[in-house]
């Protein structure tokens, strides 16, 4: 496993985190504890030591899980998220004291350490942001507090999809260490104006949905079907399967690999850019564990790799 320094902060992440949304997720997890705590212990064992999860995640339910399974391992690196008093996710046009407070941030950090059973968050986010809200003080007056009483370590933002121009102003303020944001063959907007903003700043980057919810992971094909109670149905509702199952083979054809091999093409996408911190993939078993870690060995996509994915932007929002 490779690490990479997390921005300024003192923190050196694995390449390869721990995405941890799936926790929460009953069907994710197939009601097996059993094979989940084996995907954990592999996944520390192989060098994971970044470990993501959100207090809105299953209404706490994810965090808890994620402190049982990590019960053994407490020397690695824990992320979580504040979520929005409302719970809703779109903060473009909302005012800092419709969607947060001083109040709120500081109960929902302490929940969450309660969540954890930790003494200290590693790296704290709020779940959403705008640029919009850098004008209120009461957020930094919150983060600010929570750093002077040890409670956290690092401060960030979670970015709304496929929106990393609303994080803009915020890094070039200096005021946060970390930005996590979706990054992948299909989204490859960071790159434009967030990335060498980032990388100008020294703020980290983590980078989640590098596999398109599936998409790139040649396991989405014109047959797929999900239940309704599976955010999938809704993001490959319609004709959309057999787009991406067509821009896959093509993808495919074009760098003249194997379908098959090609989650770990994504996830060597994203790391070949090194303002890039490390990537969170959703790790259910010991075999995606280390498929997904063993693309962390120092070798990454070359110049004509990359000329050839950067054809294959995809401008589109499935989560609408």
């Amino acid at each position: 496993m490779k690490y990479r320094k997390l921005g300024r902060t003192s923190i050196e992440v694995s390449e390869i985190g721990y995405g941890a949304w799936g926790l929460a997720n009953s069907s994710w997890l197939d009601g097996n504890d059993e094979k989940i705590q084996r995907s954990v212990d592999k996944a520390v064992e192989l060098g994971v030591n970044f470990f993501d999860t959100a207090l809105t995640y299953g209404n706490g339910v994810g965090e808890v899980r994620l402190a049982h399974f990590l019960r053994h391992h407490p020397h690695v690196n824990v992320a979580t998220k504040i979520p929005t008093v409302n719970r809703k996710f779109n903060p473009i046009g909302c005012e800092f004291d419709s969607m947060y407070s001083k109040e709120h941030i500081i109960n929902c950090t302490k929940k969450s350490l309660q969540n954890l059973n930790r003494d200290h968050i590693d790296l704290q986010q709020l779940h959403v942001w705008t640029d919009e809200w850098l004008k209120d003080d009461e957020w930094y007056e919150a983060i600010d507090y929570l750093k002077n009483e040890g409670l956290i370590r690092f401060f960030g933002v979670s970015v709304q999809a496929h929106q990393p121009e609303s994080v803009i102003n915020l890094v070039k303020s200096g005021l946060v260490d970390v930005v996590q944001v979706i990054y992948n063959i299909f989204d490859q907007t960071p790159e434009n104006t967030l990335f060498p903003l980032c990388e100008k700043h020294n703020v980290g980057v983590v980078v989640r949905v590098a596999l398109d919810e599936g998409g790139l992971t040649n396991k989405i094909t014109p047959e797929s079907s999900f239940p309704e109670d599976d955010f999938r149905f809704h993001y490959f509702r319609g004709d959309r399967k057999v787009e991406v199952f067509n821009r896959v083979q093509r993808i495919a054809r074009e760098l003249e690999i194997d379908p098959q091999i090609l989650p770990e093409i994504a996830l060597k996408f994203v790391l070949s850019n090194p303002v890039v911190s490390s990537v969170i993939p959703g790790m259910r078993n010991i075999e995606h564990v280390e498929k997904n870690v063993r693309v962390s060995n120092g070798v990454y996509l070359i110049e004509k790799e990359l000329e050839i994915l950067s054809n294959h932007q995809w401008f589109r929002n499935f989560y609408e």
